[in-house]
């Protein structure tokens, strides 16, 4: 194996390894809400500068590989990397929001048992999962099939925000604890944003097709954007 090929799979094992480690902090981070655990909920915190330094290297050696002219599919690759390593370090930081907000929320009694959060979180992560496969897998029409998904946790993070609405005017002093989970709704929804994205690069990184702000892109969003 030539010293480039071995520096293009050393790029593609980091990758790999981050994702699982980004994965991990979004399921410890919701282990930490659920059992109200904060040792837990500060280990995520800890952590996250372990993407971050993922972020970097993967960058590093993508620029390196970059310098050497590679051939189109190659280009791609690398730059789709460098992109797929970007959301995953997103990912990273919104795990940090929920175990943040976590500590906060074990400082009062809970407010309801949690169920959709979990629900959302399960699903952000199984499309995370999808992607991920379809780009060590190269299936293209996997990562195609996670992309509508993006509208189901859209959905139960609008219902879980109205739900917490009216909890905030018939029980003022539940506002605090309502908005801290609002925010873990919506980190969750940022998750599946993310998934989105790598789909949508894993889509560009076989097929050379841009999906971004296509039709395809936009399957869950009519209903909420008739106009487009």
């Amino acid at each position: 194996m030539t010293h480039y090929a071995e520096e293009l799979t050393k790029l593609k094992e980091n990758l790999l390894a981050m994702a699982s480690h980004a994965e991990t902090s979004v399921s410890r981070a919701m282990r930490a809400l659920v059992e109200r655990d904060d040792a837990l909920a500060r280990k995520v915190e800890e952590d996250d500068n372990i993407l971050d330094q993922f972020e970097i290297e993967i960058d590093d050696t993508a620029i390196h590989l970059l310098a050497k002219a590679p051939l189109a599919t190659e280009l791609r690759l690398i730059t789709v990397a460098m992109k797929i390593s970007h959301n995953l370090e997103r990912v990273g930081d919104e795990a940090v929001t929920i175990a943040r907000r976590s500590v906060e929320l074990n400082t009062e009694p809970q407010l309801k048992p949690y169920v959709d959060l979990p629900r959302m979180a399960a699903m952000s992560l199984e499309m995370l999962r999808g992607a991920l496969t379809a780009f060590v897998n190269r299936q293209p029409d996997v990562a195609r099939s996670v992309i509508p998904r993006d509208a189901e946790v859209d959905e139960l993070n609008r219902q879980l925000h109205r739900e917490l609405s009216s909890y905030m005017v018939e029980r003022p002093t539940t506002i605090t604890r309502c908005l801290r989970l609002m925010v873990i709704s919506k980190a969750l929804e940022r998750i599946a944003d993310h998934a989105t994205n790598i789909a949508e690069e894993v889509v560009y990184l076989y097929e050379a097709k841009d999906i971004r702000h296509t039709d395809a892109k936009r399957n869950g969003h009519e209903a909420e954007n008739p106009a487009g």
